[in-house]
């Protein structure tokens, strides 16, 4: 130990000890980076002087509707600049921000802001009939409400309520924001999409957003500058945590409200975007998308995809196009991302098919985590590392949430053991790369074979008619459960049943090929995840 047992006087104190929170990266770059653009959004167009001094207002203007330190502001908005500055306006008032999933009906937005207990809501226009539904079967008083019209999208207000750039007015460019005092203090609420009973609230702390942000940083291989496009919502994981990581690289976001092809391209082009996140399903939009929506662009761009491991074929059909893909993973309950498959350079020499077989996996830790890896969930043992056995995605590190919201036991059962239980099934290469197998809930069990459906799927999605495919279990009286696919066809193309049955059936065990093909339209969250319950449901009814 030597002379390490006298630390007299070494205490941390305000001078080497901060409580880290992302809100310090937009106080920052408002000093460094005044003139350079922040926020993008059609005409729109503010500096990091300017972004500051409006998020400035809102936290004053929110103080001056008196929300207090502690207290809950809500938001049902697109991905717009009001959005963005919410997410550094409300908790540099002390407030903690709960952004709801603009795509859930009335009934779980009631829940929502009951369980949260919101004292305020941002709403845009679009969603005010939904808001106002949920308000009328609440059990608590009802919320304030602020309306923030997107006139940039044709979307005005409708007079009612006080509008967003009012209460902007009213509010102090230079207020003193309220900064942690504990970086354990709840910056984020967060609710998870419940396939099963009510929504879990999610929280999240200052100190795991911050280092959420520089971890991204790294993994992303990012550069100062960077010009970011916002399509993972910022109601999902808080967009990622992205929109408070660009101010730290002097970056700008560019918003996008609706996710179309077209509107992808034109940012990519007109406005130099070089990041986004996505979910495999816009990928597939991106590869698809119609000759007139298509726009040339002369540099590479870099994208996270997560929601669900991207089919090899999107990822083959996608890079030539000039998009650089990383598959990423995380949940609601670890801020979004926290494995990467980190590319190695050894890998570049496999032929195609092999290259775009190991993208598909889902990766190793990120820097901010301290361990990720596969366990059995009831001895928490180390799964074989063999590329066969099968563990549940366990996760230990300083991006992991509080806990759940009011939900004490729900909490303990998530951490049990020291790791966060994700649900998620993996097996683990000899290297430690994961590659998830599926869902728990998602796993179809066949004579006592597990079956993957993420496999069959990746095998449908090479299919050249296949759009989109999920692949869910079909009750069978002989197998206890076979696979069932749902398909979605190209614009033109055609195939049928025994078609898609065949070409699995080339590439697949006999067990694993889908005994049905159901053409349909599919389900979708608003991030584009399949909803598979939904599925489910139809399958049982074959």
């Amino acid at each position: 130990m030597g002379w390490m047992k006298d630390e007299t006087g070494l205490e941390h104190c305000a001078a080497n000890f901060v409580a880290l929170t992302p809100l310090s990266h937009l106080r920052r770059a408002a000093h460094l980076f005044p003139e350079r653009e922040a926020l993008v959004y059609h005409g729109f167009r503010k500096t990091y002087a300017e972004y500051h001094a409006r998020v400035s207002r809102l936290a004053s203007a929110l103080a001056g509707l008196g929300i207090e330190p502690g207290d809950v502001v809500a938001t049902l908005l697109p991905n717009i600049p009001a959005h963005c500055e919410a997410h550094f306006g409300v908790p540099a008032a002390g407030a903690v921000l709960n952004a709801i999933n603009t795509r859930l009906e009335a009934d779980t937005i009631a829940y929502i802001l009951d369980h949260g207990e919101a004292r305020l809501v941002l709403c845009d226009p679009q969603f005010l009939p939904t808001l106002m539904q949920a308000t009328e079967l609440m059990e608590r008083p009802a919320p304030g409400i602020i309306e923030v019209a997107d006139d940039q999208a044709g979307v005005h207000g409708h007079g009612h309520y006080m509008e967003y750039e009012e209460l902007l007015a009213t509010g102090n460019p230079d207020f003193e924001w309220i900064m942690p005092q504990d970086e354990w203090e709840s910056l984020a609420l967060n609710y998870t999409s419940g396939t099963t009973g009510r929504p879990k609230g999610v929280v999240y702390h200052h100190r795991g957003a911050y280092l959420m942000t520089m971890g991204t940083v790294v993994s992303w291989d990012m550069r100062r500058y960077p010009r970011y496009l916002t399509i993972v919502p910022l109601f999902h994981c808080n967009n990622w945590n992205h929109v408070w990581m660009m101010p730290m690289l002097g970056g700008t976001t560019v918003c996008c409200r609706d996710i179309t092809a077209k509107a992808i391209y034109d940012a990519i082009a007109d406005e130099g975007v070089t990041h986004f996140g996505a979910a495999p399903i816009v990928l597939n939009t991106i590869v698809n998308a119609k000759g007139e929506d298509r726009r040339a662009f002369d540099h590479i761009v870099d994208v996270f995809t997560a929601g669900a491991p991207p089919p090899a074929a999107t990822l083959a059909a996608i890079e030539p196009l000039g998009f650089q893909v990383t598959q990423v993973y995380g949940l609601t309950e670890t801020y979004g991302h926290v494995t990467e498959c980190l590319w190695q350079e050894g890998w570049n020499a496999l032929d195609d098919e092999a290259r775009y077989a190991i993208k598909a996996r889902t990766g190793i830790l990120m820097p901010m985590m301290e361990d990720i890896t596969a366990m059995d969930p009831e001895t928490m043992a180390q799964t074989p590392m063999d590329g066969q056995a099968q563990g549940e995605i366990m996760i230990r590190g300083n991006s992991v949430m509080k806990g759940y919201l009011k939900n004490p036991k729900a909490t303990q059962e998530a951490f049990a053991g020291g790791y966060f239980h994700s649900g998620d099934i993996a097996v683990q290469h000899p290297d430690g790369y994961l590659q998830i197998a599926d869902r728990a809930k998602d796993i179809i069990i066949s004579g006592g074979e597990n079956i993957s459906s993420v496999e069959v799927e990746g095998v449908l999605m090479r299919h050249p008619a296949v759009l989109l495919c999920a692949v869910v279990a079909r009750p069978d009286e002989k197998w206890g459960e076979v696979p069932c696919a749902f398909v979605e066809l190209k614009d033109g193309a055609s195939a049928d049943e025994p078609d898609l049955i065949a070409f699995a059936r080339e590439r697949l065990a006999g067990f694993k090929t889908p005994k049905s093909v159901v053409f349909q339209e599919l389900p979708k969250t608003s991030t584009g995840k399949i909803q598979k319950f939904e599925l489910r449901q139809i399958a049982r009814g074959l």
